[in-house]
């Protein structure tokens, strides 16, 4: 069996897709672009497919990964056209590698990158808050878990938090905000955070600036994973199929 590994992303509309809506999207792709995917033993076999540390629902994403097992060789850039005419616009995919020996791709996420845009908040009411909260040593928050409400630190799993070059919304980054206001102050906050236990996704960040500055956004911000991986010493984030190409060169030479 050969495992394949994907990075793919979503876009747009796409964004409020659940991780459970895209998967049976993704499985029908599978089916609809003929790759032979490879079946778990037993009763009930189940095609596979695994997903790291998905991102969650009505956040864009430009880096997220899946791993699947095929029963017979495939080329990664062939597999990569099929399954991305086969979903939906909006998810796209965008790389794929032959998974080589060592860590499996869980073990290579630790950290990822995010870009946040608030429209309606002015750069300099960004930049106070930020600096509130990295001046805290610890930002006490509340999200409501499946286990019920569950109060963790929203400060110590941030490595950076910066204020971006702002603009009007609709002119940041290129992107319309999802409220549809122009021409108003848009701020953008650009977040790393390390994968704990409980994870701390920006949502949590923002709560974190609102109980230290009373940052308050006026309208739902736009949150992009750009991306994520293994966090370096020098504050770089590595690529998880970064290691995967590097064997195919070595290989190749």
């Amino acid at each position: 069996m050969q495992r394949i590994r994907i990075r793919y992303a979503k876009r747009g509309p796409l964004r409020f897709t659940s991780h459970r809506d895209f998967a049976r999207a993704f499985e029908r792709a599978v089916r609809r672009a003929g790759v032979p995917i490879a079946y778990s033993q037993g009763f009930t076999p189940h095609p596979k497919i695994s997903y790291a540390s998905a991102a969650p629902t009505g956040t864009a994403s430009e880096a997220e990964y899946l791993e699947i097992g095929v029963q017979t060789e495939v080329d990664p850039g062939d597999l990569v056209k099929a399954l991305d005419a086969a979903l939906s616009p909006g998810l796209d995919v965008l790389d794929a590698v032959v998974a080589g020996p060592g860590p499996g791709l869980a073990d290579r996420i630790d950290a990822s990158a995010w870009r946040i845009e608030l429209p309606g908040v002015p750069t300099e009411a960004a930049a106070a808050a930020v600096a509130a909260f990295l001046a805290t040593p610890e930002v006490p928050v509340e999200r409501l878990t499946k286990q019920g409400r569950r109060s963790f630190d929203a400060r110590g799993a941030v490595v950076r938090l910066t204020v971006g070059a702002g603009g009007t919304a609709g002119e940041a980054a290129g992107v319309p905000a999802p409220s549809e206001v122009t021409g108003v102050p848009c701020a953008i906050l650009d977040l790393v955070v390390r994968q704990t236990n409980p994870a701390v996704r920006p949502d949590d960040v923002l709560s974190g600036l609102r109980v230290v500055a009373d940052l308050e956004p006026p309208v739902p911000p736009r949150v992009t994973r750009l991306v994520q991986g293994t966090l370096t010493a020098s504050g770089e984030i590595v690529d998880p199929l970064a290691a995967d190409r590097d064997q195919v060169a070595i290989a190749e030479r």
